[in-house]
């Protein structure tokens, strides 16, 4: 007996079914008409968000004027977030593959894109984790000397490019450094340069940035857990053709959330990069 194959070709009954316009007044489906109307209302948000930012950021460029001066082009990591950025674009090519394999029927296609969407999001956010974490604790270069486990004299200078480099405070980047140097005994830690850290008290700046990107995170988060909850369903074999339309409004709601993040990462980081 032959097997049944995990992709069974569609009739063209039900295909008809499947991409027929609904019986509207706007001839749009419902649930898409609620999701437009979801994402309208959080453009308006996102973009207070965003434009109260820009705002602050011109009235204090440099931080708060009481709390000194925030170094951002020194904390921002703009290779990671450009990284971060890319896995996003690409999390969204997917989406779109995964729209298109669950109308044509392809369950095992739509599964394989579907993990690779949610997939990229984590990637997206574990990035952004260990970026506020970067941002939070600064960022300082230590010049050191020390003595090894052998009884012998080292150092860590600018001219032989041993300086430490680690977080902004200098107790706790000294016990990093006997933590990753294990058998090691300091005579002199030396700071050189401090890059303070960013944080939602130390400078309007820090609080209009975390409330935005952390906003934005959320949303990716929730996202990842619709599709992961769609892609658990799909094995129940009650996620057919017939739901496209459920497939289509979670890929809105990605590309939506993939949209805003290419905005924030234009004119809140590549921003900085290009003062005139």
């Amino acid at each position: 007996m032959a097997s049944q194959t995990a992709n069974p070709p569609l009739d063209d009954k039900l295909l008809e079914e499947i991409h027929a316009d609904s019986h509207t007044n706007t001839g749009i489906e419902n649930k898409k008409l609620i999701m437009w109307l979801f994402l309208a209302s959080d453009c308006m948000f996102f973009g207070t968000l965003i434009s109260t930012h820009l705002i602050y950021r011109k009235l204090y460029p440099f931080g708060h004027p009481q709390e000194g001066a925030v170094d951002i082009t020194g904390t921002f990591d703009i290779e990671l977030t450009s990284f971060s950025t890319f896995i996003l674009l690409m999390s969204s090519f997917l989406m779109a593959l995964a729209v298109s394999a669950m109308h044509k029927g392809a369950i095992e296609s739509f599964r394989r894109y579907t993990f690779g969407v949610i997939l990229f999001g984590l990637i997206f956010l574990g990035g952004q984790v260990y970026e506020f974490q970067h941002f939070f604790h600064g960022q300082g270069w230590y010049e050191w000397t020390a003595t090894n486990a052998a009884g012998e004299e080292v150092s860590g200078t600018e001219a032989n490019e041993g300086v430490f480099h680690d977080v902004a405070d200098t107790a706790a980047a000294k016990a990093n450094f006997l933590h990753e140097h294990h058998g090691y005994e300091l005579t002199e830690f030396k700071e050189l340069k401090k890059v303070p850290g960013l944080s939602l008290q130390n400078s309007v700046f820090g609080s209009t940035f975390y409330v935005m990107t952390g906003t934005h995170g959320t949303h990716v988060a929730i996202g990842v857990l619709w599709l992961f909850s769609m892609l658990i369903y799909s094995y129940s074999g009650r996620l057919t053709p017939r739901n496209a339309i459920d497939v289509e409004i979670a890929g809105l709601y990605w590309h939506f959330v993939d949209i805003v993040w290419i905005v924030i990462f234009t004119v809140v980081y590549l921003v900085e990069y290009i003062e005139l």
